[in-house]
């Protein structure tokens, strides 16, 4: 099998893998009323049924991806997409919503398997000057399950059942598993000595800042248990760092953000996501809620949006090496930023859909350029051998970023509106999107700490590991 050949199975089989992960971060959301009907769920009990998948997930990444790096890539990335087929089949098989839960939470373990081992064989296989091409067409194609899984799962709760939303994951993750183990070749990062200090100390500080991001609306800001979460997260996350500093053999180099690649870049992507995913939550419920669309036709009214990934991200990583990530990036999010202002301002339960698609064109295009760019300059700026960690660090940003965004949305969203009425919903859109847009922009100026060259160097091994 020659060097091209193995490149595209790589790609193929690492974007299947990466869209049924990124898909069923969002697929449940439209399909909440059905399954609070047939399991009889309480409202917290359907909050779990989302939450549980992306806590697992965030929390587990950096861990995986140290595992991947000691025990070969090939190999943990076939067996998250196992425990991932399994997991779902469980999900689609739940008697109850207590099952459903559990089932997502291990859902997220094998998505915490995949994601950044992903990442990592695309790099171990692309050399530099075809690596932002290939970021580009990875990001294209789970970038559209971002943003249309909220429309999936609502199109199959309404035309089948929700068990097909897990179902559907069987077959595809089944026939990808052979596939993984014959075409992909193997590939490690340093075989060094596991950090066990380091994987509980990160895996401590995300769950505590994670599970107060997610408990934060429901439990109260101040209250004990959401300032506790918070604070033992980020005492935990300077314990890390501290710890990453001393230890000899450390899971997560500090010297990487000597680089401003590796720094900027992951900076961006975290309030790039967290943009994203608000974003998406409130673009989808507010065409169905004060505009009055289905599921159906709220997916296809989102194809303005939603079809610039699979346009614009593969061009936009095709640029990377001609014109440099900073103007990708900063560019992309301030593009987020016009959109999202332009929405907020024209919203209205009266306003006409059309009015709505150049903002939602203009919004889209930007986060298509920027996702491949901060994927390149991250992966990019550390050697090949640390690339699993770097994917790690990469990955739990963006999850983050995500569950950061939401919550920090959802709250402002209660303030100011709520269900009652068309008109209620846009009161609490409005400002809502208006975050959305402060959120990108930050994003945006965090990018401007990029280096102006066309291409981020990577770190010497010895440089990064010190």
């Amino acid at each position: 099998m020659t060097a091209k050949t193995t490149r595209t199975w790589v790609l193929a089989l690492t974007s299947v893998a990466s869209l049924m992960v990124a898909l069923d971060a969002l697929v449940v959301t439209t399909a909440l009323s059905t399954i609070r009907v047939d399991l009889g769920a309480s409202i917290e009990q359907l909050e779990w049924t989302v939450n549980a998948y992306n806590l697992s997930f965030a929390v587990l990444l950096m861990t995986a991806a140290a595992v991947g790096d000691r025990f070969g890539r090939r190999r943990m990335f076939a067996a998250g997409l196992g425990l991932f087929v399994a997991a779902s089949a469980a999900c689609a098989l739940a008697p109850d919503v207590g099952w459903l839960i559990a089932a997502r939470a291990v859902q997220g373990v094998g998505a915490a398997m995949i994601t950044p081992v992903a990442l990592a064989l695309l790099s171990a296989n692309y050399p530099a000057e075809l690596r932002g091409k290939a970021m580009g067409l990875f990001a294209g194609i789970t970038g559209l399950a971002v943003l249309g899984g909220p429309v999936v799962g609502g199109a199959i709760a309404q035309g089948a059942a929700w068990e097909w939303i897990f179902w559907l994951n069987v077959p595809i993750g089944l026939a990808a598993i052979p596939l993984v183990l014959r075409r992909i070749p193997e590939s490690y990062g340093r075989r060094a000595r596991l950090d066990f200090a380091g994987l509980a100390l990160v895996t401590g500080a995300a769950l505590g800042i994670v599970w107060a991001l997610v408990r934060g609306n429901a439990a109260g800001w101040g209250s004990v248990e959401v300032v506790g979460a918070l604070a033992a997260g980020v005492v935990l996350a300077i314990a890390f760092v501290a710890w990453e500093l001393r230890t000899p053999e450390p899971m997560l180099p500090m010297g990487f953000f000597r680089s401003r690649g590796f720094a900027a870049g992951n900076a961006s992507v975290f309030f790039l996501l967290a943009s994203l995913f608000g974003a998406a939550f409130f673009l989808a419920q507010f065409l169905q809620t004060s505009l009055g669309f289905g599921p159906l036709g709220t997916g296809l009214r989102l194809m303005p949006w939603t079809a610039t990934l699979f346009i614009v991200a593969p061009i936009a990583g095709s640029l990377v090496n001609r014109v440099g990530e900073r103007p990708l990036i900063v560019g992309g999010l301030l593009l987020q930023t016009i959109g999202m202002v332009w929405i907020g301002l024209i919203a209205s339960p009266t306003m006409d859909y059309v009015d709505m698609v150049p903002a939602l064109v203009l919004a889209g295009t930007g986060v298509s350029m920027a996702i491949p760019a901060t994927q390149n300059v991250v992966m990019s700026a550390v050697p090949a051998t640390e690339a699993g960690k770097a994917s790690g660090t990469y990955n739990m940003l963006r999850q983050l970023g995500g569950v950061f965004g939401i919550a920090l949305l959802v709250a402002v969203f209660t303030g100011a509106g709520g269900y009652a009425s068309p008109q209620a919903f846009t009161n609490g859109f409005t400002p809502a999107i208006g975050v959305t847009a402060g959120l990108a922009l930050i994003g945006a100026v965090a990018g401007l700490g990029l280096p102006r060259v066309a291409r981020t160097r990577p770190l010497q091994a010895a440089e990064a590991a010190s």
